[in-house]
C-alpha cells in the first residue's frame, strides 16, 4: 500500500549512475543511516515528490510537509495538488483523503511491515530488514543504496542521500520499475513537535474504511 503511500511515499534524482565515484565502505553508508535513525528524534521539513514511470515519464509532482517523532510516529501531509494526510500515531496508520471525505485505517505494524516507511519513525532495529548495497558521492551528496531483505516489501531498492549528516533526498524504485524521488527542504531536527500533530480524530461526516487497532487494558 506504500505506493500511493509512498507515491503517497516513493522517489529519482536520475538514480545516479553506478559508475559514479563509489566509496569503499558499506560501513560508512550504514553509519549515516544509523545515525539518522538514532540521532534524530524529531524532524520537520517541506518536501517535493516526483513519481516517474519505467519509461522515464513524469506521472505526478506533489508537495507538502513531513514531520517525524520517534519512536513510531510520522505525519506526511500533501497540500499540492490535492490534500491528503498520512499519519502514523504509533498504533495505527491513518490515510485521510480530504477531497473524498474518507479515511483508511490499518494497524501500523501491519501497514508498514517491510516498507521504507519504517525508516521514518522506526528504531535502529529496522535496519536489520535491509541490505546495504554500497555508497557513493554525487552532486555534493552522499548516496546510500539499500534493498529490502523481504520479497514481500513491494519495492526493489532505495537510495538515501545525505548532505553532511542531514537527510536530503530519498529514492524508491518499486516492483513495477516506477521511481519516486522525494527532496526535502527547510529541515529542522530535534526540536519539540506537538504530539497532537500525530493524532487523528475522525472529522464529522468522514467515512472510515478499515478497523483501527486498540490498546487492550487489563482490568483488575
Amino acid at each position: 500500500m506504500l505506493i500511493r503511500t509512498i507515491a503517497a511515499l516513493t522517489i529519482l534524482t536520475g538514480i545516479a549512475p553506478l559508475a559514479v565515484a563509489e566509496t569503499s565502505s558499506l560501513h560508512a553508508g550504514r553509519a549515516l543511516v544509523s545515525e539518522f535513525i538514532t540521532g534524530v528524534s524529531t524532524l520537520s521539513s517541506r518536501f517535493e515528490q516526483t513519481l516517474i514511470d519505467a519509461s522515464g515519464e513524469v506521472l505526478e509532482v506533489t508537495s507538502g510537509t513531513l514531520e517525524i517523532k520517534r519512536p513510531g510516529q510520522f505525519r506526511w501531509a500533501y497540500d499540492e495538488p490535492y490534500e491528503q494526510w498520512l499519519i502514523a500515531d504509533g498504533l495505527n496508520l491513518w490515510i485521510y483523503d480530504v477531497d473524498l471525505a474518507q479515511v483508511t485505517v490499518k494497524p501500523q505494524a501491519q501497514a508498514l511491515a517491510n516498507t521504507p516507511a519504517l525508516l521514518l519513525g522506526g528504531s535502529a532495529s529496522v535496519l536489520d530488514q535491509f541490505e546495504y548495497d554500497g555508497s557513493y558521492e554525487d552532486g555534493g551528496l552522499t548516496w546510500v543504496r539499500m534493498s529490502p531483505i523481504s520479497t514481500d516489501s513491494g519495492f526493489k531498492r532505495m537510495e538515501l542521500a545525505f548532505s553532511g549528516r542531514m537527510l536530503a533526498r530519498m529514492v524508491f524504485i518499486d516492483n513495477l520499475e516506477q521511481t519516486t524521488l522525494v527532496s526535502l527542504s527547510d529541515a529542522v531536527i530535534n526540536e519539540e513537535i506537538d504530539s497532537a500533530h500525530f493524532e487523528f480524530i475522525v472529522p464529522e461526516g468522514v467515512d472510515v474504511v478499515g478497523t483501527p487497532a486498540v490498546v487492550e487494558i487489563d482490568v483488575p
